[in-house]
């Protein structure tokens, strides 16, 4: 069987991402009979070995997937580890019986994963969302054999080999040309640079005179408005609202309950009544 299938121990793509690739090159791959027979035995037997031993056989070819998909600014080793997580997934669904290779039926699953990664990763603003996005999105870079924007021709011809419409191509070259900016990104110093973020157009108007006198004025109203209301309730209404809102140490229910010699349903509804009558006579005053 050729080299022999060991464990990777504390071995990831993020750790050290040339001695992961060294180390997986190093496993052989496996024989058509040899897979068959480990399949079998993991899909008739369960036999965790058998899976553990073609996951290790076929990681080599993950690193091949995951490295076509440099060009979307993401690290390699976390584009290989999602794409360990769909060939995990494959070899689990595996079934011998179809007489296919298990190479075959994996890439489905590792390029899913990754494209999933780089779906959720690639931007802040979700890029491709509807099933014709996503098939423009993986295919417009290599569709497009230049840095300039598509012709007409170009575009149209892209459209008709992905099966999508010409405006859903213009629509994803222009997503795939823009960039992320941060909303509160600091002032670039370069002079030559005309990028100036967007929380720096918001003005700050927290400290302007006129805002304050308005904010002081409108406190100043309410509070009077409040007195004033408060002042036209009956004793025990204005007594109730005072124990149960403005005071330090509020009052319960069940207190002024006690103290009235009333249930605390009723106290309830004075309170509810008496909250009533400062609203209505505040907006009235307002």
């Amino acid at each position: 069987m050729g080299t022999s299938l060991q464990p990777l121990g504390n071995l990831s793509p993020g750790a050290n991402l040339n001695a992961y690739v060294q180390a997986v090159s190093g496993f052989s791959v496996l024989s058509q009979e040899e897979e068959k027979n480990l399949a079998e035995d993991l899909y008739y037997n369960d036999n965790v070995d058998a899976a553990r031993r073609l996951i290790m056989a076929h990681l080599r070819f993950v690193v091949h997937i995951a490295r076509s998909y440099n060009g979307y600014g993401l690290p390699l080793g976390d584009l290989i580890q999602e794409g360990n997580v769909g060939l995990m997934k494959a070899v689990k669904r595996f079934n011998p019986e179809k007489g296919v290779r298990l190479v075959s039926f994996a890439v489905h699953w590792i390029k899913a994963e990754i494209h999933e990664f780089i779906l959720k990763n690639w931007r802040i603003v979700k890029v491709a969302t509807t099933k014709a996005q996503r098939k423009l999105f993986f295919n417009l870079r290599g569709a497009k054999k230049r840095l300039a924007w598509l012709t007409n021709d170009e575009a149209k011809a892209v459209a008709e080999d992905l099966n999508v419409e010409v405006k859903h191509v213009r629509e994803m070259e222009s997503r795939l040309s823009s960039y992320d900016a941060a909303f509160d990104a600091p002032e670039n110093e370069d002079e030559d640079s005309h990028f100036v973020a967007p929380a720096h157009y918001l003005e700050d108007k927290r400290q302007d005179p006129a805002v304050q006198l308005e904010a002081a004025d409108w406190e100043a109203t309410n509070v009077n408005g409040l007195e004033n209301a408060m002042a036209q309730l009956d004793d025990r209404s204005r007594t109730i609202l005072q124990r149960r809102w403005l005071s330090d140490g509020k009052s319960t229910l069940h207190d002024l309950a006690a103290e009235y010699g009333v249930s605390a349903e009723r106290i309830r509804q004075l309170e509810k009544n008496a909250m009533k009558k400062v609203k209505t006579m505040m907006e009235a005053a307002a």
